[in-house]
């Protein structure tokens, strides 16, 4: 992953280690007040919303551990690896579009952030300026033609 998405991930889990880990004790305190635990919906909302933190919280661990922070200096800007960015032109739809390849933490498609394991990013990684790449999405068929590739330079 890029050093903007270890950051960002290292940012979530402090606050979820803090902030919201207390305000997750609240509600469940809160709940508690409640009255009888074994007919207590609110209680039982709130070990629910205790039980998704920690798992994230952990899964946010194991990402942190294991990452494996990617030098954008080092990065080759003739071929497209996480860190690039590639601008492509989609012949489906007859447009450019630009993707940022990231980690899978980073991932978030709605700011055409895509992950070098979605199908797009991964049909993209290695792929040059003029390479043309057909991959199968969810929506079909894909045919894109690397016409751009930089470096994020901060931007992931």
């Amino acid at each position: 992953m890029t050093r903007q998405e270890y950051e960002a991930l290292l940012k979530r889990q402090e606050y979820l280690t803090t902030e919201r880990r207390q305000e997750v004790a609240q509600n469940l305190q809160t709940a508690r007040g409640f009255g009888d635990l074994s007919e207590n919906a609110e209680y039982d909302d709130a070990k629910n919303e205790q039980a998704i933190l920690e798992a994230e919280i952990v899964s946010n661990d194991v990402k942190l551990s294991n990452a494996k922070i990617i030098d954008e200096s080092d990065i080759d800007e003739s071929r497209v690896h996480i860190g690039s960015i590639v601008t492509v032109y989609d012949k489906e739809f007859d447009e450019e579009v630009t993707y940022s390849v990231v980690g899978s933490a980073g991932n978030d498609p709605l700011s055409n952030k895509i992950s070098q394991e979605s199908p797009i990013g991964a049909a993209l990684l290695g792929k040059e300026v003029g390479d043309l790449v057909v991959v199968e999405t969810p929506g079909g068929v894909s045919e894109l033609k690397v016409l751009a590739i930089s470096v994020g330079k901060g931007e992931n």
